[in-house]
């Protein structure tokens, strides 16, 4: 497996322990199918065409909050475990942790993304750029964090996959309304959210290609970080703004049942 031809402890039952060129292949398999099957995801945007508003509206932001919890999930309870276990030093992980989480609030300050998941968000053309470019942007780094889950182990790499996943679905429908109702024809719209939904596999690709000069257990954790700030910053805040207690109570059984998934995962033997 590529992990073994990096300069990083592997925890134990994580990975090969020397380097076989078939698994290195086995390995970029994963990885380009995960991101084939992620960029595919973007097509999802098109339901939002054939279903209700007001049924899009009470389907999103669960599924918003089912993501924010997975994304949790698979950060706490795999990545950052992941990474921690491959330094002796503490320190050193969360060092890179914080550093994910600043680079993702960094790219929120200058590229203004604008992550709507209502359907009916108001919002211009030139924001629809700036969403298309935000998203490049960061399905590009979840590619990447996706990719170096997979050198270090697969079981690690799907989980993380499918933590990235159950963000992807709502963020898409969400993204395909936001350009629909700033203009956008039908065609064009699915036609970038796919072409930015490749940067994805393309991350991915760059992470397998880079192994031998990287330090995968130091950016398990700085992924890890990038999963908690969308988690906390980008969705929580969309589904903590309503009241009524129904709603809440709705919101949050979603929120634990994708961050105890994944908790679930964790405790699994493997």
């Amino acid at each position: 497996m590529r992990i073994a031809t990096v300069t990083v402890m592997i925890p134990a039952g994580l990975g090969a322990t020397a380097p076989d060129p078939g698994a290195d292949l086995a390995t970029l398999a994963w990885i380009l199918a995960g991101g084939a099957v992620m960029s595919a995801l973007a097509l999802v945007g098109g339901l939002t065409l054939l279903i209700p508003r007001t049924w899009l509206e009470r389907l999103v932001l669960p599924l918003v909050a089912l993501a924010a919890g997975s994304l949790l999930g698979g950060a706490l309870f795999h990545m950052l475990p992941a990474g921690l276990a491959a330094r002796q030093d503490p320190l050193v992980p969360l060092m890179w942790l914080a550093l994910g989480f600043g680079l993702f609030l960094a790219l929120e300050q200058f590229l203004h993304w604008h992550h709507c998941h209502r359907a009916g968000a108001a919002c211009r053309q030139p924001v629809g750029y700036l969403l298309l470019l935000g998203d490049g942007v960061h399905n590009f780094l979840g590619g990447l964090a996706v990719g170096v889950a997979f050198l270090v182990d697969p079981r690690l790499g799907a989980t993380t996959w499918l933590a990235a996943a159950a963000h992807e679905v709502p963020q898409e429908l969400g993204d395909f309304a936001v350009l629909i109702h700033s203009g956008w024809r039908v065609r064009a719209a699915l036609l970038f959210n796919v072409l930015s939904a490749l940067t994805f596999p393309l991350g991915g690709v760059v992470a397998w290609a880079a192994a031998p000069a990287i330090d995968i257990g130091a950016l398990l954790p700085f992924a890890a970080g990038n999963f908690i700030y969308i988690a906390a910053s980008d969705l929580v805040p969309e589904v903590n703004r309503h009241h009524d207690l129904l709603t809440a109570l709705v919101h949050l059984a979603c929120f634990a049942g994708g961050a105890s998934g994944l908790w679930a995962l964790a405790v699994v033997p493997g």
